[in-house]
């Protein structure tokens, strides 16, 4: 493909062109290659963009609800009717195999969009409690952080709900999967956004992250990224006592109780762990089975990781494509040798690449079994197509195991017994418990307990993240 050297930002309804700023390079994964560059934002483009939305909330804090659902919906209308180019950019900025792309990045993009209508249309802003009038007013500026590994996802999950509740915004995406952004943004400029409501700045986290969690006019920060991260986001941001959103790793167990159908359950378990090419910190990467059916478990998981099809993202019949970055590459390669190192069963995959490919960013789908909560691999947010099988004792056990993490985003349970199921996932110390494989929503609050953050997006939590609540007395 063509070089894409798009060296702007955008910041009050306009794009400005940077072109003498340091360039950053953007790769496609799946072939090494330089496919573009972005420009490297300054802290004086941040104070630019955050001069821009505080103007701009002033009016747009105050519009009708009405306004801001047609808003929201010219977004999702132009975003439905390009979303080809959107999947086609994402998978080529950071390896999503293309019916993912098309399937699960975008298509889920846009539902955060769909939802945060549908929420907005059933809001109620100001009510009677207890004789005292509460209104909910928009908590103001907002900055938004976004990761690499759901571009788009992460974008709208942040924006749709800020919109929807009358804040303005400034964004800065991943410089690793940037060009969704700028398609993005592209679509907030065509679908009549009012000039200053949505800024976007490209560059790294230490120099625009940093600048926009700082700021003294930016009233909150949402993030998603690691944890390590996280806290530099937090600590820069506590001295001016903004509020801080924050969506960060995970290790998501996924218990199998003796009752469930292993036959389904495990497949179904593995593919969950590999999907987006196990980029998702809510990935179920931490099979819990029965010690008494670990054979049984091995042979299931085992069939499953290597009937996964990886190779050239482009491919239809691709379930997976590459890592997203170098660096990933070179962390799951680095954990998967410090799981054989560690004494786990190596039941499929293991380092190096793929035989279908000899470049790129790829790794093999990766199973372990007698993986013991003391393994680094049972610890560590590994972030790769990597699976780690840990056998329980009985019930106790396996949610002692499941709780025994620094984090606590997402988490599952299988079992024929739904009273059971409901039984084992409350105790499970987690943001999310699914029983049984159920769809994804976008309703449902999403975020995590302990290292995994604080906070919560998705449907109406998300939006009551970003007002504020005034109570009026004598009303």
């Amino acid at each position: 493909m063509p070089l894409n050297n798009d060296l702007r930002i955008y910041v009050d309804g306009q794009w400005h062109d940077r072109s003498s700023a340091d360039g950053i390079p953007v790769l496609n994964p799946a072939t090494e290659e330089v496919i573009g560059h972005v420009a490297a934002g300054t802290a004086a483009d941040v104070d630019l963009a955050v001069a821009a939305a505080s103007r701009a909330f002033d009016s747009f804090g105050r519009t009708s609800v009405a306004e801001r659902l047609a808003l929201l919906t010219r977004i999702r209308d132009l975003l439905e009717e390009r979303s080809e180019l959107f999947a086609q950019a994402i998978t080529a900025e950071m390896g999503a195999a293309i019916t993912f792309s098309r399937g699960g990045q975008v298509y889920f993009g846009i539902e955060h969009v769909r939802v945060a209508i549908d929420v907005l249309g059933r809001f109620a802003f100001e009510y009677e409690r207890d004789g005292i009038h509460i209104r909910r007013e928009p908590i103001g500026v907002c900055g938004l952080i976004t990761p690499w590994n759901w571009p788009l996802y992460q974008i709208t999950a942040k924006l749709a709900p800020a919109l929807a509740a009358g804040c303005t915004a400034v964004l800065k995406p991943s410089e690793l999967s940037p060009f969704s952004a700028q398609l993005f943004a592209q679509v907030m400029h065509d679908a009549g956004t009012p000039a200053g409501v949505f800024n976007m700045v490209h560059g790294t986290g230490d120099v625009v992250g940093a600048a926009i969690a700082s700021h003294p006019q930016v009233d909150m920060v949402s993030f998603t990224g690691s944890t390590r991260a996280g806290v530099l986001v937090a600590q820069a941001a506590a001295p001016t006592v903004k509020r801080v959103v924050q969506e960060l790793g995970g290790k998501s167990p996924n218990i199998l109780l003796d009752d469930a159908e292993f036959a389904e359950a495990v497949p179904k378990g593995v593919l969950g762990a590999m999907r987006n090419v196990g980029q998702s910190c809510a990935a179920p990467t931490r099979m819990l089975v029965p010690a008494g059916r670990l054979a049984e478990v091995e042979a299931l998981a085992a069939e499953a990781a290597n009937g996964v099809v990886v190779g050239n993202p482009l491919d239809e019949a691709c379930f997976i494509g590459p890592l997203a970055n170098k660096a990933q590459f070179t962390k799951v390669q680095d954990l998967i040798q410090v799981g054989i190192d560690e004494g786990a069963k190596l039941v499929a995959g293991g380092t190096g690449l793929p035989e279908s490919v000899n470049r790129g960013f790829f790794a093999r789908p990766t199973v372990f079994s007698q993986v013991t909560p003391d393994m680094r691999i049972a610890r560590e947010e590994i972030f790769g197509p990597v699976l780690a099988i840990m056998p329980y004792a009985d019930e106790e056990d396996a949610i002692r195991i499941a709780n025994a993490t620094d984090y606590g985003l997402s988490s599952h349970v299988q079992s024929a017994d739904q009273d059971r199921a409901r039984r084992v996932a409350s105790r499970i110390r987690a943001g999310q418990v699914h029983i049984n494989y159920p769809a994804w929503s976008g309703y449902a609050p999403f975020g995590g307990y302990r290292q995994s953050g604080n906070g919560r997006e998705y449907g109406v939590f998300a939006l009551e993240e970003y007002l504020e609540v005034k109570a009026v007395l004598g009303y």
